[in-house]
């Protein structure tokens, strides 16, 4: 769904900068290179974070995951400007996948460094759950495809992960200038902490990242027993 209908709306209000970048001879190895760099700069704020912000402010996990989006944004201009720039080529797609797996364990490097620098240590964990399962989700459907089998299905592919982090992330940030860092109750019995709004989806990540890593798996057997 995401793909069918979000992807198709971002590429109508990209195509007007896409043609620019065609028009300035901009290559998409570039635009995924800046990607990178991006997310080195989410990463960076993360660790500063860490570093120098208190335990209750969330405010550089707002910023993190708001920079992390915007890296997400390259990530679709590449493959949209390979395409409509005619530039698509082997090694371009070699390149776009490699970064992207650099990009994404980049991110969870500072994720974790986040959490464990502020006590947050089984949110750390399912963290380092997440980045597992992420790796995986893209090595299983690579290795299927490597073997002619079509292997998309699933889920938890590389945009839902980047949004799902990326705007828990801000919702953080924003909850928590709200409201406090501190203990929110509802309904009289439930409580959490503001750090909630963004460690629950990276709890779910974890889980729905290596369900989808299995089913790929257990859909290429299917798939390879059939040839």
């Amino acid at each position: 769904m995401l793909k069918q209908y979000g992807q198709q709306l971002i590429y109508r209000l990209i195509n007007p900068l896409i043609e620019v970048l065609i028009r300035l001879k901009v290559t998409p190895n570039t635009i995924t290179s800046i990607g990178l760099v991006i997310t080195f700069i989410a990463t960076t704020v993360f660790i500063i974070g860490a570093e120098t912000g208190e335990r209750g402010d969330h405010s550089y996990v707002g910023w993190a995951g708001a920079i992390i989006l915007f890296a997400g944004l390259f990530d679709m201009i590449d493959g949209r400007l390979a395409r409509m720039g005619q530039m698509a080529s082997k090694f371009g797609a070699l390149y776009d996948s490699v970064l992207d797996r650099y990009s994404e364990l980049i991110m969870f490097l500072g994720i974790c460094y986040y959490l464990v620098s502020h006590d947050y240590f089984l949110s750390s964990l399912f963290a380092f759950i997440a980045m597992i399962g992420s790796i995986m989700v893209s090595y299983t459907r690579a290795r299927a495809e490597a073997l002619g089998v079509d292997c998309s299905v699933g889920w938890m592919q590389r945009p839902e992960r980047v949004l799902l982090i990326g705007i828990s992330a801000v919702m953080c940030g924003i909850v928590s200038n709200f409201v406090g860092p501190d203990r929110i109750i509802l309904f009289s019995f439930f409580n959490f902490e503001a750090i909630s709004v963004f460690t629950g989806p990276i709890a779910l990540l974890a889980l729905m990242a290596n369900v989808t890593a299995l089913r790929r798996l257990f859909h290429s057997k299917q798939e390879l027993a059939e040839k």
